[in-house]
């Protein structure tokens, strides 16, 4: 995946200053952006903003998504930057009760999509985008031996999908942590039980997304031996062949509903600046961006999103979701009792 960074000694040096505070004066023309390392969107687009308003985006890289929020907890006296992009769902009260943005009501149309997966009780966060976490499934691997493919999370569990499923720890990724949400929705206080169970169906464990669908997958993207593995509903139309047709699918009953937000800073150099770059993440262009760049559904009902997603990346229609002020309550023990039950 591309992604529009600064050079890793720049965005080493501006996190030194700020953490130090001899942070040179800020420029009123330049607005900074603090994202995860999967943020991509095309030159062009930032080219427009640049244009358009007159300011410089620069984007500094402050870890992944499941680690954002606690750098810019440790950063809070001296942020990082003006805005963020990347606050996912299972973060975002935990941001929102540490103080870490402003409160920002965006004038753009697409604003009015974004207020249906606004935090309760703030106006901090803005969603930018979304996607569901689920089990992807390679078609061709099952139809070959005659085997029926899972459906539920539930299904996963059968001695009859013993050792075929690769899932990412959530200890340190953001998909294992929707996974692991989906569970404790779906099967409460068993989910504890639910683990055990694939832990003695011999699921695999590794570190990260990329672990997972690039290296574990037998799809026709990595060559794999796991044709059950952790990724997102948005995956398989990126799978589809030179015959039009995608060798995998979601199950879509095992789905997570992940949303991500941008807030501006409480405290960030140019607030002013920050703002249109929220306006600018809702405008139509950055939306119909959003599914070729990041592989992630626009929030904006304005746009459509490519052919081939509305064929092979559709949406569950009930997908597993928890209330974030009970995920930021939980979470640290779930991750605690997860790692007790299936790492030992």
């Amino acid at each position: 995946m591309h992604r529009k960074t600064w050079p890793a000694i720049a965005g080493f040096l501006l996190s030194a200053l700020a953490l130090t505070g001899c942070a040179a004066d800020p420029d009123p023309t330049t607005v900074t952006v603090v994202t995860h390392g999967s943020f991509a969107i095309p030159d062009d687009l930032v080219t427009s903003f640049e244009r358009d308003t007159g300011l410089t985006i620069e984007f500094v890289v402050a870890g992944e998504s499941s680690s954002l929020v606690n750098e810019l907890i440790l950063t809070q006296d001296h942020p990082l930057g003006d805005v963020v992009y990347g606050i996912d769902l299972a973060s975002a009260a935990q941001a929102v009760e540490a103080g870490l943005f402003t409160d920002y009501s965006s004038d753009q149309p697409a604003a009015d999509d974004a207020a249906e997966y606004a935090i309760s009780g703030s106006d901090g966060l803005t969603a930018v985008d979304y996607s569901d976490v689920c089990i992807n499934v390679d078609h061709h691997w099952f139809d070959e031996r005659g085997i029926p493919e899972p459906v539920t999370l539930s299904d996963l569990a059968s001695p009859t999908y013993r050792g075929l499923l690769s899932v990412t720890n959530p200890a340190t990724s953001a998909t294992g942590l929707s996974f692991l949400l989906a569970t404790v929705a779906a099967f409460g206080e068993g989910w504890g039980d639910y683990w055990a169970g694939l832990r003695a169906n011999d699921v695999r464990v590794v570190a990260s997304w990329s672990d997972a669908y690039y290296t574990d997958f037998s799809g026709p993207s990595s060559g794999g031996s796991y044709p059950l593995v952790l990724s997102y509903a948005s995956s398989p139309p990126f799978e589809v062949g030179e015959d039009g047709v995608a060798p995998t699918g979601a199950l879509l009953d095992t789905c997570f509903r992940q949303v991500e937000y941008a807030g501006v800073l409480e405290d960030g150099a140019n607030p002013e600046a920050a703002g249109k770059v929220i306006d600018w993440m809702l405008s139509d262009g950055f939306q119909a961006a959003l599914p070729d760049s990041m592989y992630v559904y626009p929030v904006s009902s304005r746009v459509e999103v490519p052919e081939a997603w509305a064929r092979y990346a559709p949406l569950s229609d009930r997908p597993w979701t928890l209330d974030p002020a009970t995920i930021a309550r939980d979470r640290d023990d779930l991750l605690r009792q997860w790692t007790e039950i299936v790492l030992g």
